[in-house]
């Protein structure tokens, strides 16, 4: 990294590179030290819409041109989604005999867009970037309609859900502040573009916060059945990755693609689901996220790391869509 870069870039990609770690350290101290960090739970939401206005500040028109590029890309791997996420939750909640809070947690997990940290683990494996932004993005902005639904359609008989509740939190947790992020790009570009750099680090620091407060939140559920629902989380996990790539290697996608389709399933916005668990069911609901939102980070790094030393042939996707990350 040259010296020239601007302290805000450096700081930036140091935020990114560390981010695994970081969020693990810091699970790992809301468990010991759980008193220390509740008072951060009534400020889940507010982090999460911080989060989701640097995510609307960073798009651009050319961010959705993939769509018209790759429409069969782009439809897949929204399908997959929503798709293999929702059902692969409820099957092994069901699978696992969970309790009622802890099985509407992970399927709230299933049923969230994509995680936010995806478009960069896509980006280093060496996969389709600009693919990865646009699921991301239209993944969030039909959560509001699908997410709802599908808490309600799956969990709906094994705990009151409030579907009308979720879509309300939804919509001003994440479409209000995205839909301000793109508008503030469009008013005030230049400041826009200064303050762009440093974004990496306001969602390191707003995800590594909102994790230390629901595991704090669920710290002595954890210690009591915190290893059947780690187990039920890498499960999860894993099966988005393997189920997406094997969903866009299906419908012949290139390798450049399948990577970041993969990733974007297997990734989620596991903060959104346990913003939502606090606010509309229970701390234990929380759960399941709190594991996910650690280890999707770690697991997605290692994948990253391991496809980002085998180039797919058709690098030329990576190559293309570097700006997007840059």
């Amino acid at each position: 990294m040259s010296s020239t870069t601007p302290v805000g870039e450096r700081i930036g990609r140091i935020a990114g590179t560390w981010f695994p770690l970081v969020v693990l350290i810091a699970g790992a101290i809301a468990i010991v030290m759980p008193q220390l960090f509740l008072p951060l739970g009534p400020w889940i939401n507010t982090l999460l819409g911080i989060i989701m206005l640097g995510m609307g500040l960073t798009l651009q028109p050319v961010d959705f041109k993939v769509i018209a590029k790759k429409p069969k890309a782009f439809l897949i791997g929204i399908v997959a989604q929503y798709v293999i996420m929702p059902l692969t939750a409820i099957a092994l909640a069901l699978a696992f005999q969970l309790p009622p809070a802890l099985l509407v947690g992970v399927v709230l997990v299933g049923s969230a867009p994509g995680g936010t940290s995806s478009n960069v683990m896509v980006y280093l494996a060496k996969g389709d970037t600009a693919l990865s932004v646009a699921m991301t993005t239209a993944s969030t902005l039909l959560a509001p309609v699908l997410t709802p639904l599908l808490v309600l359609w799956l969990a709906g008989s094994y705990l009151p859900v409030d579907a009308w509740g979720l879509f309300q939190s939804i919509i001003f947790i994440v479409l209000l502040p995205v839909i301000a992020g793109v508008v503030l790009r469009l008013l005030l570009p230049k400041l826009v573009q200064a303050i762009l750099p440093w974004l990496p680090l306001v969602s390191v620091t707003g995800i590594t916060l909102v994790v230390l407060a629901v595991v704090a939140g669920s710290a002595a559920t954890i210690l009591s059945v915190g290893l059947l629902v780690v187990l039920v989380v890498i499960l999860h996990n894993g099966i988005g990755y393997g189920l997406g790539f094997l969903a866009a290697k299906s419908v012949g996608l290139d390798t450049s693609a399948r990577r970041a389709v993969a990733i974007e399933v297997g990734m989620q916005n596991s903060g959104l689901a346990a913003g939502l668990a606090r606010t509309h069911f229970t701390p234990e609901a929380a759960l399941p996220a709190a594991i996910f939102s650690v280890w999707h980070n770690v697991s997605g790094a290692l994948l990253a790391s391991f496809w980002s030393r085998r180039p797919p042939k058709d690098a030329a996707a990576h190559d293309e869509s570097a700006a997007v990350i840059s």
